[in-house]
């Protein structure tokens, strides 16, 4: 096989290819014993039309179609495995110069990972954010676990209050008619939770068990339902259970039962603790991030569409599949406020664009400071992660296959290279 390369504008290649004759009659003969079964033609078995029948019947060219699906992804890549220093980052293009039963001329078209023209990297003063941990925030985690420990009991002896949480029937109408997802039945919702329509929740508030109430509410002019918007409604309400929770003392009994602390002072310090170990991670990857952003900022490159559109595509992948997640289905999250997934991708444009070019930057340095990670660093990391399961490395290591291992190395080239930039700028 023998091509020419030229080298365009904007970090692209082009192959010119003028295809083996012998290549070209192989690939179509190979279409030919693909495709014949679906010929059906007076005095021939089904499968054993003669391919000259065929052609004469249907033209000469009636198995190109499916012999170029044979030949040209076949010499692109014996092109691509030739050329190994060009990084193709999109699907070539493709345009046939000529095409006979004897002859085939292609161009393939491809971009090419561009070119980054580094600014600098080292030298430069970023400031840290400086790690407190405050009365009202260590108060909060003492609420949140006492929360968490609690139990949710019956009410029958009073009305709704806020945070008790309510099992209701309720029945929405616009102008006495009743509307789409307007409805439900032995609906759970926590009074005060906002979530609700504004002024829903407050009404139930004062209802008992059994008792039935008119609530009137406007929607918002923002609501997600075009047909809502802005609209009085009422709802037909019905409360059937108060349920509320009852949180234990906090105390070194229940310090005990929560935690491996045996005294309210322990358990206080070991919770700031990890509240001051969770900001100081916050604040490195805050600090992280302003870093690459002045990086890609002082350096010069051409981001091509197609990556920006395939970040933003894996975007909203990512975003879908976290609300599968939460138990949500992606169709009725478009059809639910009213938008579309082309949308969504447009959307994400311009954090794609800038995350893209964040990466095309940091793999430049990557490759300027030509970061060492070696086999020896990669076991001694799975070692290391081994000892921490409580596993030795043989059993850790079971079935770990060369992409896990690719996928540590990637990891610990990143955690180099940060330290990297952290040792070569100032940090205040």
């Amino acid at each position: 096989m023998s091509y020419n390369k030229e080298m365009l504008e904007n970090d692209k290649v082009q192959f010119t290819f003028d295809v083996d004759q012998a290549d070209w009659k192989s690939a179509i003969d190979e279409a030919y014993n693909k495709s014949k079964n679906k010929y059906q033609v007076g005095g021939f078995r089904k499968g054993h039309v003669p391919r000259k029948v065929i052609e004469s019947m249907y033209g000469v060219g009636v198995f190109f179609e499916d012999a170029l699906d044979i030949i040209l992804p076949k010499y692109y890549a014996q092109a691509m495995d030739a050329e190994k220093e060009l990084v193709p980052v999109d699907r070539p293009e493709i345009d046939i110069n000529a095409i006979s039963d004897t002859t085939l001329k292609f161009t393939a078209t491809v971009q090419l990972k561009p070119t980054v023209t580094l600014g600098q990297y080292t030298g430069l003063t970023f400031k840290k954010e400086k790690v407190k941990v405050s009365k009202e925030e260590m108060q909060a985690e003492i609420d949140k676990a006492l929360e968490s420990a609690g139990a949710w009991e019956d009410i029958t002896d009073r009305p709704a209050q806020l945070k008790d949480k309510v099992l209701i029937d309720y029945s929405g109408s616009v102008d006495g008619v009743k509307f789409d997802g307007g409805t439900a039945e032995k609906q759970p919702l926590e009074l005060g939770s906002n979530m609700f329509i504004p002024g829903f929740e407050d009404q139930i508030v004062g209802m008992r068990i059994g008792e039935s109430k008119d609530i009137t509410v406007k929607f918002p002019e923002d609501y997600h339902a075009e047909e809502l918007k802005g609209k009085d409604a009422v709802f037909a309400v019905k409360l059937h259970e108060i349920t509320v929770k009852n949180v234990p003392a906090y105390d070194d009994e229940f310090v005990k039962d929560v935690s491996d602390c045996e005294t309210v002072k322990e358990y206080e310090a070991q919770i700031k603790e990890q509240i001051k170990a969770d900001k100081e991670k916050r604040a490195n990857a805050k600090l992280e991030n302003d870093m690459v952003e002045k990086f890609a900022e002082l350096a010069s490159v051409n981001v091509p569409e197609c990556m920006i559109e395939s970040q933003a595509e894996q975007m909203v992948e990512e975003f879908e599949y976290r609300l599968m997640y939460q138990g949500l289905n992606k169709d009725d999250y478009y059809k639910t406020t009213g938008t579309k997934r082309e949308d969504l991708i447009k959307t994400y444009h311009e954090s794609a664009a800038k995350n893209v070019r964040i990466k095309l930057v940091l793999s430049a340095i990557m490759d300027d400071i030509k970061i060492p990670v070696g086999d020896e660093d990669v076991d001694a990391k799975i070692a290391e992660m081994a000892e921490a399961a409580g596993k030795s490395v043989e059993e850790y290591s079971k079935g770990m296959n060369d992409e896990y291992r690719g996928y540590i190395r990637n990891e610990l080239v990143t955690d180099k290279l940060f330290a990297y930039l952290m040792n070569n700028n100032t940090i205040e």
